[in-house]
């Protein structure tokens, strides 16, 4: 009987899977509600489709290095996005309180480029070097 060969996905590779995918989705919504959730938030809808971009380039890099980068980076990387996320979004809130219309600039802002930065710093991350490569390399010396 043929045995099939099968990667093991664990919960932290679900996690950061589930991540990027959540901001494909996201971008999807900005990019296609982009007038009314620009009317909403009191943004322009320019910076609403350009988030949802960044937000679709983002997601994307992010779903295509998990196998290659290791989990200890992408856990570190999406606790500095997620906490500045929270941080800007209170950053927007209280804006928002104190009758400033640019609450929803700062809080949109940040999602323009808080992924592209994460996608940039993932990019440039080490590769996960695989069991296999570290075998040749041993045998070879």
């Amino acid at each position: 009987m043929a045995r099939v060969a099968t990667s093991r996905v664990t919960r932290q590779t679900a996690g950061a899977l589930a991540d990027g995918a959540f901001k494909v989705v996201l971008a999807a919504v900005y990019i296609i509600g982009a007038a009314p959730l620009g009317r909403l938030l009191g943004t322009p809808t320019w910076l609403m489709v350009v988030s949802g971009l960044a937000l679709l380039i983002g997601g994307g890099i992010e779903i295509g290095y998990t196998r290659s980068r290791s989990m200890r980076t992408y856990t570190r990387l999406m606790i500095a996005y997620d906490a500045g996320w929270v941080l800007t979004a209170l950053t927007g809130l209280l804006m928002a309180w104190q009758g400033s219309g640019a609450g929803g600039e700062v809080w949109m802002g940040y999602q323009t480029a808080a992924p592209l930065v994460f996608g940039a710093l993932l990019i440039a991350a080490a590769p996960v070097r695989m069991a296999s490569e570290a075998a040749v390399e041993n045998t070879a010396r």
